[in-house]
């Protein structure tokens, strides 16, 4: 990761109310949606897991990634996909990432319905925002199209 990728670090509570929705996500309690994502370490090769928010826009499904560049983006790019889990409902899944310049329309309708959960992470930057103020924000977060494999 080059010093000019964004990350925005978890804070100690952040942390532990991750953990919280993750072990309800991986028991079968989906807040407004999300999932546990599992997918293999880069180094390690064991699964590490991860609260996400599965977007879907125009039948397409997507994973954004609000902190930026963090280590679940890192290990996607190397392993290709993962898993989503709610429950005993798993889903496995290829991830291609996308380009910035295709990121505005994914990242706007991801604001518009999870905004309310990840707006400090956007730099001030909202659904209704224009699209250039997207723009300006789309490489600091990435953004995977997922396909189900199962």
């Amino acid at each position: 990761m080059s010093s000019s990728e964004y990350y925005l670090e978890q804070s100690p509570m952040s942390a532990r109310l991750n953990n919280v929705i993750g072990w309800l996500a991986r028991h079968g309690l989906s807040l407004a949606g999300n999932a546990e994502l599992s997918v293999r370490g880069r180094t390690s090769g064991r699964p590490q897991r991860v609260p996400v928010n599965p977007h879907t826009h125009q039948g397409g499904q997507y994973l954004v990634s609000v902190r930026g560049h963090s280590q679940w983006v890192r290990n996607m790019r190397a392993a290709g996909g993962g898993e989503l889990r709610v429950g005993r409902k798993v889903r496995p899944f290829t991830a291609v990432e996308l380009p910035d310049a295709e990121k505005l329309p994914i990242l706007r309708t991801y604001l518009e319905k999870w905004g309310w959960q990840v707006k400090g992470y956007f730099d001030g930057v909202t659904a209704t925002s224009c699209d250039e103020e997207i723009a300006r924000v789309a490489a600091d977060h990435p953004v995977f199209r997922i396909t189900v494999t199962k």
